[in-house]
């Protein structure tokens, strides 16, 4: 990967952006997209969209989400801890003793999210995970006014650990979904930049895609593609005890997950994996049978529909702190949905 898109890619990941919370990461998509697009601009719900050839009659929609899942602090008791909820689908055995960084009143503040030693637990609940509402915050704070001097109810928290590389081109961090998708879509207009296209793309990073695809419901509504991809991650199962007869079997560093099933149009579809074929991107399949909980859901029910496909990322670990993934499957990822884009003719069909 270039130099300046890995860059990209990692003051994305160490940016935070809570679901309802994604002002920060927009101004970053902006600024990275300026170059290689006509337009640029937002909605009242938060998406923004990077828009080339905009007058072109055929639409084509990308959607890469931007915000994580989170924490939001909903109490501060007497001493100075602080409570928190979910914000998205957080498993909460993944959070005790982690650092954390709370985007408090005045700025950044950092705690850790404690829980009771070992010594001092009894012996029949020691290993047993603990659930959210017994968790607290440790902000350092010695009572309740001092701590709400630096933070208030609902302030937002992500897990305060940043990106690293692997070997192999193993690539680690928090919030990978979806950053990952949001960086591909991104550097797919980069990609088109010199290129020339028979149609008008709407490159938009959605919101509060983890709360219900919030941001993809009203985006889609608003620039009414006829086609659309949606880049998200999908479960990479080549690790221990993950079965594949239940899962599938998806592996890093074998290109992008396409996806089979009732929310994937058959001829975007059909013409992703012909043109991976083709420009010989390697690619893996997946047997979807229904909607598939990412944007490409909200986005193929929009209005009067949209032919629709989902493009995943495969990773590890995911909503952890350690999601990983293999960055030449995100460059992969990109090259496919420019080459599919450039293949396109103003007259193109999608009716099956």
């Amino acid at each position: 990967m270039r130099k300046q898109s890995l860059d990209f890619l990692k003051k994305l990941l160490t940016t935070p952006s809570p679901s309802g919370f994604e002002e920060k990461i927009q101004t970053l998509c902006k600024k990275y997209a300026q170059p290689y697009v006509d337009r640029i601009y937002k909605d009242v719900h938060g998406n923004q969209f990077h828009v080339r050839n905009e007058k072109a009659k055929l639409r084509v929609m990308l959607a890469g989400h931007v915000d994580e899942i989170a924490l939001q602090i909903n109490y501060i008791d007497s001493k100075g801890f602080l409570s928190f909820v979910a914000i998205g689908g957080i498993d909460a055995s993944v959070l005790d003793g982690q650092r954390v960084v709370v985007q408090g009143t005045k700025g950044p503040v950092s705690g850790m999210i404690g829980r009771r030693a070992i010594h001092l637990t009894d012996p029949e609940e020691r290993g047993k995970p603990m659930k959210m509402h017994q968790m607290w915050i440790d902000i350092g704070a010695k009572d309740e006014k001092e701590a709400r001097r630096a933070v208030s109810v609902g302030d937002t928290a992500v897990i305060d650990v940043g990106p690293m590389e692997l070997a192999n081109g193993r690539f680690v961090a928090r919030a990978l979904d979806n950053r990952i998708g949001a960086f591909v879509v991104l550097e797919t207009m980069r990609l088109l930049a010199k290129r020339k296209i028979n149609c008008a793309v709407y490159c938009v990073t959605t919101v509060q895609e983890e709360i219900g695809l919030r941001g993809a419901t009203t985006s889609a509504y608003g620039c009414d593609p006829h086609a659309g991809i949606a880049v998200d991650v999908g479960h990479a199962t080549d690790f221990p005890s993950c079965d594949p007869k239940r899962f599938g079997a998806f592996e890093l560093n074998k290109g992008p997950i396409l996806h089979r099933g009732a929310n994937i149009n058959p001829v975007v579809g059909k013409g992703l994996i012909g043109i991976a074929k083709k420009k010989r991107i390697p690619h893996q399949i997946e047997a979807t049978p229904r909607g598939t909980g990412t944007d490409a859901n909200a986005m193929q029910l929009s209005r009067g529909g949209v032919a629709t496909a989902l493009i995943s990322v495969p990773e590890r670990y995911m909503h952890s702190p350690v999601e990983m993934i293999a960055l030449p499957d995100a460059e992969n990822t990109a090259r496919l949905i420019a080459e599919w884009i450039c293949s396109l003719k103003p007259n193109s069909t999608f009716i099956p």
